[in-house]
């Protein structure tokens, strides 16, 4: 399946039980609800899927049933964030033999590497690889940036094709473009700038409170892609107080919280997360709570018809 890097595609958040397995009877209920609500594509084993404290085996039972339970619908595309090159390129020939049908990868962890090494590690894994990628770049988290003039590089590989767009710099959107045209896909992946960033000329958003706000999520990215940016800011300045719990370090917990009080998750977290408790859990509901019980009404925005997705 080809993949248009356009649209809203989530950060799945990866669903436990009490005795720590994976859930994936709740999973497949999340995900039923991300389609209906009209995402183009679903990452699995982010950060908000807490994927460095799963198994390999857990990511490949995680991958093949999302993948069944699509069947067809959107892209499932896996996250690679390794610390090794080696465990990068093992990484992305399990996605492809587990059925994923694209990339995203993070520089190289718990090391920060140069320029030449940065894009010597992206372009050994997309020469390995006929799976489309995108690079996530992120250096506020993950404290390596990935330039423009990386970047005038790695499109040497036809097969790198977008951008996470997380360096927190809303005019790096027009650098890209700038620099890139529409060579680059790119994608906002800091659920606070996503609309500021769609204006500039995203192509799309890796959302992260989708994963308990699908439907409004949607509605935003196809009001602002068919012009109607007044009903699009108005359902995004009711969102921004949510949107928020995605830039903090404990955005897993807040998330999945917010997953609970909309009815599509749990509050089970792996360790060395703890589920939230006392006042901070108290402060995190009322912000998810006061936004609930406002929750507006949405246009029919699933009758927005865009060019190149797959809505």
């Amino acid at each position: 399946m080809p993949i248009v890097w356009k649209g809203v595609m989530p950060a799945l958040t990866t669903k436990f039980t009490a005795k720590d397995e994976l859930d994936l009877k709740l999973f497949d209920k999340n995900l039923k609800f991300q389609l209906a609500s009209g995402v183009d594509g679903i990452i699995l084993g982010g950060s908000l899927g807490e994927a460095s404290v799963l198994t390999t085996e857990e990511k490949e039972r995680l991958v093949k049933f999302a993948v069944e339970s699509v069947a067809g619908k959107v892209p499932v595309i896996l996250n690679i964030a390794e610390g090794s090159t080696r465990d990068a390129l093992q990484q992305a020939a399990y996605a492809k033999a587990w059925g994923a049908q694209g990339l995203m990868i993070l520089p190289p962890m718990r090391y920060s590497a140069d320029h030449r090494e940065t894009v010597t590690y992206f372009k050994a894994v997309a020469d390995s690889s006929d799976l489309p990628i995108m690079i996530y770049n992120n250096p506020v988290d993950y404290k390596t940036e990935v330039t423009l003039d990386m970047f005038d590089e790695l499109i040497e590989c036809a097969n790198i094709q977008a951008v996470k767009e997380s360096t927190r710099d809303i005019s790096n959107v027009t650098r890209m473009i700038n620099r890139f045209g529409d060579r680059i896909k790119i994608l906002c992946g800091v659920d606070t700038l996503a609309m500021e960033e769609l204006l500039m000329g995203a192509d799309g958003w890796v959302a992260g409170l989708v994963c308990a706000f699908p439907a409004e999520t949607v509605a935003i990215y196809r009001l602002v892609k068919a012009g109607r940016i007044e009903e699009a800011m108005a359902i995004y300045r009711w969102f921004l107080p949510v949107l928020e719990l995605d830039i903090h370090s404990k955005l897993v917990q807040y998330i999945k919280l917010a997953e609970v009080q909309t009815g599509i998750g749990s509050e089970y977290v792996r360790a060395p997360r703890l589920a939230l408790e006392g006042k901070e859990r108290e402060r995190i509901l009322n912000v998810i709570g006061q936004c609930v019980a406002i929750r507006p009404a949405l246009p029919d925005y699933l009758s927005i018809r865009l060019e190149n997705t797959f809505a």
